[in-house]
């Protein structure tokens, strides 16, 4: 059966209908298909909800889940809800902003042996800058003014690991006539250790941690321990008897 005009134009103007509706599906398609591989897989992170202080414990009271692009979110952010909850900050961190191991107290990880002791360390002269989470060091004090020992400098403990490292702080001076910028280091000791290093910490003039080259441990038995005015062609000073 033939179509009169009429019929053939609105045949006519269906298919055009049709193919137009076929381009706009293709260019919508080829767009979004465009957008994702620009933009990539989806990835959850964690952000908190509110200002947050240094050592606030972490819950879903102060954090929240967020779907971010895979490659805007750095390795150390991609976590889950087991990898934060009960995890205590290591420095302050504002509304909104994702949360990063490395700005959380790493969890611990001691043996029944040893304990975990905090250092203020001086920000300048303490390895500033220098030491991180997992290295090993040295303890080094220097006595002046303590009654009943010598002026030196001594090796207090040795090859001891860095548990971790916050951010500079300003603390009071002992004489609370000044102040000082620190670094907050917490050690790994043995107990004993632990006990000098807080006597160390209250009473020597100065406390240092002295890096140590990577890998195996060396023989160290020929190191020089302590260090005074005899070795430098003076004379030990000895304080209330002390030799």
């Amino acid at each position: 059966m033939s179509m009169n005009p009429r019929q053939r134009r609105g045949v006519a103007f269906m298919v055009l209908a049709v193919v137009a509706a076929v381009l706009v599906f293709v260019g919508v398609a080829s767009y979004v298909s465009s957008v994702n591989t620009k933009v990539g897989p989806m990835v959850t992170i964690y952000q908190v909800t509110k200002d947050l202080p240094p050592f606030t414990t972490l819950s879903s009271e102060n954090t929240e889940p967020v779907q971010v692009p895979q490659r805007w979110a750095a390795d150390n952010t991609i976590l889950k809800s087991s990898d934060i909850d009960g995890r205590v900050t290591a420095t302050p961190i504002t509304a909104g902003s994702p949360i990063s191991l490395d700005a959380l107290v790493p969890a611990s990880d001691l043996d029944p042996t040893e304990r975990e002791v905090a250092v203020n360390v001086d920000a300048v002269t303490g390895l500033a800058g220098r030491v991180r989470p997992g290295d090993r060091v040295d303890v080094y004090v220097a006595f002046d003014q303590v009654k009943g020992l010598p002026k030196q400098a001594r090796i207090l403990v040795e090859n001891a690991r860095v548990v971790s490292v916050l951010g500079q702080q300003q603390v009071q001076t002992p004489d609370a006539k000044s102040i000082q910028n620190v670094i907050p280091v917490t050690l790994a000791l043995k107990a004993d250790a632990a006990l000098s290093v807080t006597y160390a910490a209250s009473f020597a003039d100065e406390v240092r941690l002295i890096g140590l080259p990577p890998g195996v441990a060396q023989d160290r038995s020929k190191e020089r321990k302590t260090f005074d005015a005899r070795n430098l062609g003076g004379k030990a000073v000895a304080e209330d008897g002390a030799e």
